[in-house]
């Protein structure tokens, strides 16, 4: 059975940190891309980061540059979102994805076979 399963949001205050981790079975991990989205109340799925499993390339939204950043851990088949100086902005829920997207279509969530249940990340002011 395929799962991918978040953990790690919370509530944090504005500048504070958190660290998701995505933890993945039932799938060949190095064979898939991992997607970061998030999904605020009425706003679409947002592609936040990604990491291409085959040769290490990331991307990251123009929103979160310089603040977050992605990293796995083949071991533990397990993808990481540190995300530092949070936002109210960066208020929602986060879900993981794998997929084969091109690198420039990681934010497309058409691209992505697999999600997570997502998990809560609440940025107060």
């Amino acid at each position: 059975e395929v799962q991918l399963v978040e953990s790690g949001g919370g509530l944090v205050q504005i500048g504070g940190s958190l660290r998701l981790s995505c933890a993945a079975s039932g799938f060949s991990f190095d064979n898939y891309a991992i997607g970061w989205f998030r999904q605020a109340p009425g706003k679409e799925r947002e592609g936040v980061s990604y990491i291409s499993r085959h040769n290490g390339i990331t991307q990251y939204a123009d929103s979160v540059k310089g603040r977050f950043t992605i990293s796995s851990d083949s071991a533990k088949k397990t993808v990481y979102l540190q995300m530092n100086s949070l936002k109210p902005e960066d208020t929602a829920v986060y879900y993981c994805a794998a997929g084969t997207p091109y690198y420039s279509d990681y934010d497309n969530p058409s691209e992505y076979d697999y999600w997570g249940q997502g998990t809560q990340v609440t940025v107060s002011s």
